[in-house]
């Protein structure tokens, strides 16, 4: 079994459930007591939080950089950053470490191609949503994005850092997003990306008319397939 390195705390409301998915699904392939050999760095949201407003994109990837280099140390054989907007950095932290880098939007791209479908709506942060790095991976991969108007994605975003980050799942912004996802799926999504990994704490299959892909739960078993593989 390889050992997995996750960049985590960020925040670390989605990184425990990496954890979990991850053992989870190990121990329902190996059986018995088997679970995950993982190597976990768990960063300061807070610092994290106040960088990524601050746009401070230099000293993001330094942290990241420095986080997967400390994880290859300790004898990672490759690496997750378990957030999506953090993926902002994956090329120059792939580029700065000798083991692999295992890209969340490789697995989802996978999983939407196999469902046969080609144009997605993506739901994350603003700089996930806004910026060109996740929707230029999934061009290359023959997916279309499309993205939620301003006004939705401003409500998208702050629950992300109101409330997702800090545990709480309020029943109006889970009727927000429904209203968000819908309309996504009226100006022709064929599916919806979780493209934040706190969003699966709040949505599920029940809230879209259209299938839901979690960027979470696909990346913490794409590692599973490579521990295992």
């Amino acid at each position: 079994m390889k050992t997995i390195g996750l960049i985590g705390g960020m925040s670390w409301e989605s990184s425990a459930q990496y954890y979990a998915i991850i053992n989870r699904a190990v121990r329902e392939r190996l059986g018995g007591a088997h679970s995950a050999e993982i190597l976990l760095y768990s960063l300061d949201f807070g610092e994290i939080e106040r960088l990524q407003r601050d746009g401070a994109w230099a000293s993001l990837t330094a942290r990241m950089v420095d986080a997967a280099r400390r994880l290859e140390a300790g004898g990672a054989d490759f690496v997750l950053i378990c957030s999506n907007t953090m993926h902002l950095m994956a090329d120059d932290v792939s580029a700065a470490i000798g083991v692999p880098l295992l890209h969340v939007v490789d697995p989802t791209a996978a999983a939407v191609r196999r469902a046969g479908l080609s144009r997605i709506g993506l739901l994350g942060t603003a700089f996930t949503m806004e910026k060109a790095f996740y929707r230029d991976r999934l061009a290359a991969a023959g997916i279309e994005t499309l993205i939620p108007d301003a006004d939705d994605r401003r409500e998208v975003h702050r629950v992300i850092y109101e409330e997702l980050v800090a545990g709480k799942t309020e029943a109006a912004s889970r009727a927000a997003y429904r209203e968000v996802i819908a309309r996504l799926v009226a100006r022709g999504a064929q599916a919806i990306v979780l493209g934040c990994t706190e969003i699966m704490l709040l949505v599920d299959q029940s809230d879209s008319a259209v299938p839901l892909f979690d960027t979470t739960s696909l990346h913490a078993l794409a590692a599973v397939d490579l521990a295992l593989d």
